[in-house]
């Protein structure tokens, strides 16, 4: 029962925003079901040598800031380069080459070649997933840069990415190289974006995460552009990185969030990787549109803080319906 700005949010959070627990533990179990199927296919014939000690979760189900409804899952498979090397092209995308003696890769190279097609080796896992009996009746295609997996017994896909563990460069760092959807394969590193997330999480003694969700919901309401839900999460925690302290109630961090979003939304935003450089390539008038209605909404938010100082809750509640539609509870009398 809505009676409070605070129990509004609670309910909010827990029925409209955050993923199911039960549904969750599901999809967990489902996940590392697949994963153990997955590093089977080895023992088949003329299938790449499989490397799970590099096997990693990843995306914002891993990284436990997901909202509902859960649609996808995505997953890291990794392979052995049997003693490839990579190097950069002209082009900017990273070319595979593996040696003779890599009997079970040749076959995946672009013709002609000893470089490894990233296309291949996603139309590979294909053919090897529709082998699994539980996924016989699942759509199975390759996107730009994984394999899908469209379950008929869930809400959610699998996006499984093959990918290969650099050697330590000469900084000392290794990288993931996975498909760039081009046929060749680019850097990148999920570990970073977990453990950037847990770091800054941990700071605030684990608020950050409602404070992003919320905020995700917030942003995929049909008033304004959409923002890629990876740059407003990496826009939130170098925000959230930045404070020393963060409040204690979320209908606070929301406030704050948003006006930081009204100015830092025209700003770059670095990848914090530091792999892909600027991640902010929204249009200038999407960025006018998403500043005016984040500013506009941080407005409202104050008018709901004085309503709720004031003792006027269902003022205050219906303020926050205006912010986050109609999903958000109704103020319920005591």
């Amino acid at each position: 029962m809505a009676t409070t700005v605070n129990t509004a949010f609670k309910e909010f959070m827990k029925n409209i925003v955050n993923l199911d627990p039960d549904e969750t533990s599901k999809a967990r179990r489902s996940r590392d079901w697949l994963i153990q199927q997955i590093d089977t296919f080895e023992s088949k014939a003329g299938l790449p040598k499989m490397y799970s000690e590099i096997d990693i979760h990843f995306g914002s189900f891993a990284r436990r800031t997901k909202i509902r409804e859960l649609d996808d899952i995505d997953i890291m498979i990794g392979l052995s380069a049997q003693g490839g090397s990579y190097e950069t092209n002209s082009n900017g995308a990273i070319e595979l080459t593996v040696p003779d003696s890599a009997t079970t890769l040749l076959p995946l190279c672009h013709d002609y070649t000893k470089k490894i097609n990233s296309r291949k080796v996603i139309n590979k896992f294909i053919s090897e997933l529709s082998t699994i009996s539980q996924y016989k009746k699942a759509e199975i295609k390759r996107n730009q840069e994984a394999a899908t997996l469209e379950l008929n017994t869930y809400t959610w896909n699998f996006d499984i990415a093959p990918c290969f563990m650099t050697k330590p460069e000469y900084d000392g760092r290794t990288y993931y190289l996975i498909p760039d959807g081009n046929g060749n394969w680019k850097k990148t590193d999920p570990r970073l974006d977990r453990d950037n997330a847990k770091r800054i999480n941990t700071k605030h003694n684990g608020k950050v995460l409602d404070a992003i969700r919320i905020i995700k919901y917030w942003n995929r309401r049909a008033t304004m552009p959409t923002m890629p839900s990876y740059l407003l999460e990496c826009i939130l925690l170098s925000f959230f990185d930045s404070q020393q302290e963060t409040p204690n109630y979320i209908d606070w961090q929301v406030r704050d969030v948003l006006l930081h979003l009204s100015s830092a939304v025209y700003s770059d935003v670095q990848d914090p990787k530091r792999i892909q450089g600027n991640l902010n390539n929204l249009t200038y008038e999407d960025k006018q549109k998403i500043s005016s209605k984040a500013l506009t909404d941080y407005y409202k938010t104050v008018d709901a803080s004085q309503f709720e100082t004031d003792g006027d809750h269902k003022s205050a509640i219906n303020k926050w319906r205006e912010i986050f539609g109609s999903n958000f509870p109704e103020y319920t009398v005591q």
